[in-house]
């Protein structure tokens, strides 16, 4: 299985709070928040681990040089400032090295990693069955969530940027699907689309089949104050 990383944000409202270090090395139970999802994927079975930040993160690349890998497993990082996070999926998606199945997360995802395994494993037995697989929580905590509606059969029906009585979930940010979407990607730069849930949209414009997992609570980290919150769940 591959693995993917978006981490080319630049966190401005981690910094105007006044963090000493970019997002993706803010500590999360002593260990940088972007080595603690390396090392998750390293124990899931990742084959390749890509991984994209922006040219101003000197001092995430130069971290991530000196990683050193499980054996087996390869780091692949890309350095290059994108406009939108949609143009850093694609990037990720570039990276890969063939039309296999991956699973993303953005870098400020926090969860407990026997609820990822069971997510994990759920995509992985699910591979004949569905186009895809996301992420989702009930937990609300975002300033502009995606909503998730679903089927009884937990089919995505929509994404939406309300509440309605079909969305009692939101998006984990925990992508899991194949490179073969690659040219939707472009497609939806190419017509001027940047931001990630409008890719989801044209992914059911489509016809593909996306599957919603339940993978309990999922913290995005934005806020210094998100630090705390994600160091009592995952003590908790």
């Amino acid at each position: 299985m591959h693995f993917g990383i978006i981490a080319a944000g630049e966190g401005s409202r981690l910094a105007q709070e006044g963090a000493s270090v970019p997002k993706p090395l803010i500590p999360i139970q002593g260990q940088p928040m972007i080595e603690r999802l390396i090392r998750i994927f390293e124990r899931c079975g990742a084959s390749s681990i890509n991984v994209v930040v922006n040219e101003q993160m000197t001092d995430v690349r130069e971290f991530l040089s000196s990683l050193r890998m499980k054996e087996g497993v390869k780091l692949n990082l890309k350095v290059k400032s994108t406009p939108s996070s949609m143009h850093t999926f694609l990037e990720m998606v570039s990276m890969m090295e063939d039309d296999g199945r991956f699973i993303a997360t953005t870098v400020d995802t926090i969860f407990r990693e026997e609820d990822f395994r069971k997510y994990v494993a759920a995509y992985s037995a699910a591979e004949d069955t569905v186009d895809g697989m996301m992420a989702v929580t009930d937990f609300i905590d975002d300033e502009k969530p995606l909503y998730i509606a679903t089927s009884p059969e937990m089919r995505i029906t929509a994404f939406c940027d309300t509440r309605n009585p079909d969305t009692r979930y939101i998006s984990g940010g925990i992508y899991g699907l194949s490179r073969r979407v690659r040219p939707l990607l472009e497609e939806c730069i190419s017509s001027g689309k940047s931001r990630m849930r409008n890719f989801q949209r044209e992914l059911l414009v489509k016809g593909l089949d996306i599957e919603a997992f339940p993978m309990g609570k999922i913290i995005d980290v934005d806020h210094l104050s998100d630090v705390e919150v994600a160091e009592n769940f995952l003590k908790a």
